[in-house]
């Protein structure tokens, strides 16, 4: 009786860790999906003007919401993974156009064959 009492007290202690570290990565996948497309407009526009830092700084909103969605308590040990998920999105999305205006340059130095009848 002792020990299933310890048992159930010990599963009582876990839950609530594996549902927070479960919350801390989900939101953290939202956060790095969130800043995809403005780091990809980020990439787009010139350095410091206007429009990049709107790029940078709309997104900031969203974040705190998802945060205060998920009901995450505002903890040091969840500030690099947040930090870091909201630069890598930043960092992926202009990759990402990086990469796609290459492929559009290669496709446009394609030489392409006609066939005259």
């Amino acid at each position: 009786m002792a020990r299933e009492a310890l048992l159930e007290s010990r599963r009582d202690l876990h839950e609530p860790v594996v549902t927070f570290i479960h919350n801390i990565w989900t939101v953290a996948l939202a956060v790095f999906i969130v800043n995809v497309p403005f780091g990809y407009w980020r990439a787009g526009v010139g350095k410091f003007s206007p429009p990049w830092f709107l790029a940078v700084h709309v997104p900031v909103p969203i974040v705190v919401g998802l945060r205060l969605l998920a009901g995450l308590a505002w903890r040091w040990v969840t500030f690099p993974l947040f930090v870091g998920a909201f630069f890598g999105g930043q960092f992926f999305g202009g990759k990402l156009r990086d990469f796609r205006k290459r492929r559009m340059i290669a496709q446009s130095c394609t030489p392409t064959t006609v066939e005259h009848d």
